[in-house]
């Protein structure tokens, strides 16, 4: 299974240790949160006011969470490794799970937790799941097995910042599994400003995310399409990095707005613990806003949805429950085949009536095949039996004869049918593994503060 880490982008700068010092601690703290601009959008004091997501676990599948950050310290389960069968919360040399974390559940540290970076959802517990870079980890698990490991294990809202280029069979049926488990599903559109959504993003039963700037406009590079549900705060985000020596990062890209609307439904699963998933989506549905030279679009739009998230309104407007599903649509809970074509995006309902159409040839085949033995060992007990009366009677057959030379023997003709051959395993898949690297990040420049930086592509 392939997947692409175009959602992951990543801009800073790296800070001496000499500014930290000198810094004063009032002061970088206040430059802190002022960097994180959704929190002050979103009336983060007043949202917490009515939910702080406590009692709900969000799975990260992505690379591993260290849970050693003094601001995620406490609300980090050990969760699981794909990669190497251990434990999830540990220091990794990649940020990107660390960073989704921290915009869903930091805390922030020191007195009054007024230091570091806090999340949307403070209170909500984190199940890291780090999934392999080329999908052949311990035990080869696929995307469908990392979300099965997250709905087994408590999670209610399910945080995937990665693009993926195809699903697999596996991959549909643990979406439906989620969905029979009342489990919300969060992707991100993918970062390559194309009219197509990564292929997780574009399933039933998913929400889909891009990403806005601080006035609520589309990233010039947030993909956008049909299937697009909501978006969030995605530009100049300030998160938590995996290192301790290098306690922050800032980035561009659909994986922030994704964890933000992950962040926003746990809020909601606390405060409404008895809606569906598909009830929580609504709310976020009908709660969603658009800027003001966007008021007249017809939602859902391709670029848009239904519009950036609004948490407080979310939690606050009386928003009637609606259907179980919302506005997701239901994935299939037929058993997926395994089929190239349904592998390569086929639909479940495509494939299975395929397969429908394949048995009756194959009865065809077999009824068929049964009435040409019979007729042919008719055939040969005839034609014995003649042979035996003619050598009783008269000479042998001669070259001429009924089987000599030259006469239509006795081997089986074919039948209506031809045989057909046996199933053709499906073809590669034309994807180098789960990630196809853009450079581990792109890009952005970031203000001077405590984040570090990495290179963007071909510089």
């Amino acid at each position: 299974m392939s997947f692409t880490r175009t959602l992951r982008a990543v801009g800073g700068l790296v800070v001496a240790g000499s500014l930290l010092i000198c810094s004063a601690p009032t002061a970088l703290a206040d430059q802190m949160r002022e960097s994180q601009w959704p929190l002050k959008s979103f009336d983060a004091e007043s949202v917490w006011k009515e939910s702080t997501g406590k009692g709900v676990t969000v799975a990260v599948i992505d690379d591993a969470v260290n849970s050693s950050h003094p601001d995620l310290k406490g609300n980090v389960f050990p969760g699981k490794s794909f990669i190497d069968g251990g434990r999830a919360d540990h220091e990794d040399t990649a940020d990107h799970g660390t960073a989704m974390a921290a915009i869903i559940a930091a805390h922030g540290h020191g007195a009054g937790n007024a230091d570091g970076v806090r999340g949307l959802a403070p209170d909500a517990k984190i199940l890291p799941i780090a999934y392999p870079e080329f999908g052949d980890g311990v035990g080869h698990v696929g995307l469908g097995g990392a979300i099965r490991y997250a709905v087994d294990h408590g999670a209610s809202v399910v945080n995937v910042s990665l693009a993926s280029s195809f699903l697999t069979d596996s991959d549909k049926s643990a979406l439906a599994y989620a969905n029979q488990k009342n489990v919300l599903i969060v992707a991100g559109a993918g970062n390559d400003g194309e009219n197509k959504l990564s292929a997780l993003a574009a399933a039933p039963g998913v929400v889909a995310v891009g990403a806005v700037d601080k006035t609520g406009k589309v990233w010039p590079k947030s993909n956008y399409g049909r299937e697009m549900m909501l978006t969030a705060p995605g530009v100049s985000i300030t998160s938590a990095s995996a290192s301790n020596y290098q306690p922050y990062r800032r980035a561009d890209g659909t994986s922030d707005s994704t964890a933000y609307v992950s962040g926003a439904a746990a809020l909601l699963r606390s405060k409404f613990p008895r809606l569906t998933a598909g009830q929580i989506a609504n709310r976020l549905v009908k709660s969603a806003g658009l800027s003001p030279w966007k008021h007249g679009t017809q939602v859902p739009d391709a670029h848009y949805g239904y519009g950036f998230i609004r948490p407080l309104s979310a939690l606050t407007q009386n928003i009637p429950t609606g259907s179980k599903n919302g506005p997701l649509k239901a994935p299939s809970t037929e058993q997926p085949t395994d089929s190239g074509a349904n592998a390569s995006g086929a639909s479940d309902g495509g494939d299975q009536a395929s397969g429908q159409r394949d048995d009756g040839l194959w009865l065809v085949v077999i009824a068929g095949t049964a009435i040409g033995v019979l007729v042919v060992a008719a055939v040969v007990v005839v034609i014995v039996v003649r042979q035996k009366k003619s050598s009783r009677n008269g000479p042998p057959p001669g070259p001429g004869g009924f089987g000599g030379p030259g006469g239509p023997g006795f081997l089986p003709q074919p039948g209506p049918y031809p045989h057909p051959t046996p199933n053709q395993p499906p073809a590669p898949y034309p994807h180098p593994g789960p990630y196809q690297q853009q450079g581990p990040y792109q890009q952005q420049q970031g203000v001077p503060g405590a984040f570090h930086q990495v290179p963007p592509p071909g510089q």
